[in-house]
C-alpha cells in the first residue's frame, strides 16, 4: 500500500508520515482469489484490515443453507474481525472475495501498541465503529419491520444510484438478490413481476428498466 492510499483514508489522514511509516510496517499484505472464503463465521480471526483492491461481502448463513449480505466492502473500506478488539470472540459474519482482492491487515497484537499509545487513531476508529453499528441497526430495521417488498425496491433504487440511466444490468442472480434483502429468491422473482406489473420496471433477459422511479420510491418506503 502506497503512502497516498493511506492518506486518503479518513482513518490515516491525520497521521504524521512517521506515524504511517509504523503502520506500514505493522501490517501484512495478502491477496485472495474471486469467491475465496477469508474467514468463516465463528472463526478466531483477530485483525483489522483495508481493501486495497476489489471487494468483500459479509455474509451470515442460516442452518438451512439461506444467506444474508450484511455489508460489501469497497476499496478504502476499514472492517475488522470481532476478535481483533476482544481475543477469543469469533466472527458474527464470513468474509468472502467477491471478486480478486488485495488487503492490507494489521493483528491485534501488532496493532495494540499504536492504538494505545495514539488516541486520535483510536477515537477515529471508536467513530468508523459506530458508523458500523448504526448501518447494523438500520439492517435489522429493515428485516424487523420492512415488508420484502419495500427492502427490494430499496435495493433496486441503490442500484439506480451507480448507474447511468434507468437501465440497470441484471449483473445478480435472484439468490444473490435475495441475500441481500433477507428473502428467498422465490419471493424475490414474485415481486419483481409485480413491480412490473404496477408499471415501476420492465424486465427483459439482461436487464431492468426502471419505468417509474417515484413508484419505486413510493413502494421502498411503504413496502406495498
Amino acid at each position: 500500500m502506497t503512502n497516498s492510499t493511506i492518506n486518503q483514508n479518513p482513518l490515516f489522514d491525520k497521521l504524521s508520515q512517521p506515524e504511517r511509516n509504523l503502520i506500514l510496517d505493522a501490517s501484512i499484505e495478502k491477496t485472495y482469489p474471486e469467491d475465496h472464503w477469508i474467514t468463516h463465521y465463528g472463526s478466531d480471526w483477530p485483525y483489522l484490515f483495508l481493501v486495497e483492491r476489489g471487494q468483500v461481502t459479509a455474509l451470515k448463513e442460516s442452518p438451512a443453507g439461506r444467506s444474508l449480505v450484511v455489508i460489501t466492502l469497497e476499496v478504502g473500506d476499514v472492517f475488522w474481525g470481532a476478535g481483533f478488539f476482544k481475543e477469543g470472540v469469533g466472527m458474527p459474519v464470513a468474509l468472502v472475495a467477491s471478486q480478486e482482492t488485495r488487503l492490507r491487515l494489521w493483528s491485534r497484537e501488532k496493532l495494540t501498541p499504536f492504538m494505545v499509545s495514539n488516541g486520535q487513531f483510536t477515537w477515529d476508529l471508536a467513530q468508523l465503529m459506530m458508523e458500523r453499528m448504526l448501518l447494523a441497526s438500520r439492517i435489522l430495521e429493515e428485516l424487523a419491520f420492512q415488508p420484502v417488498a419495500g427492502r427490494l425496491a430499496h435495493l433496486l433504487l441503490d442500484q439506480l444510484e451507480d448507474q447511468t440511466g434507468d437501465v440497470l444490468a441484471r449483473d445478480m442472480t435472484l439468490d444473490d438478490m435475495a441475500a441481500r434483502i433477507g428473502s428467498t429468491r422465490e419471493m424475490v422473482c414474485r415481486h419483481l413481476y409485480h413491480f412490473a406489473d404496477q408499471g415501476a420496471i420492465q424486465i427483459n433477459r439482461t436487464e431492468f428498466k426502471v419505468t417509474n422511479q417515484k413508484l419505486l420510491q413510493n413502494l421502498a418506503q411503504k413496502g406495498k
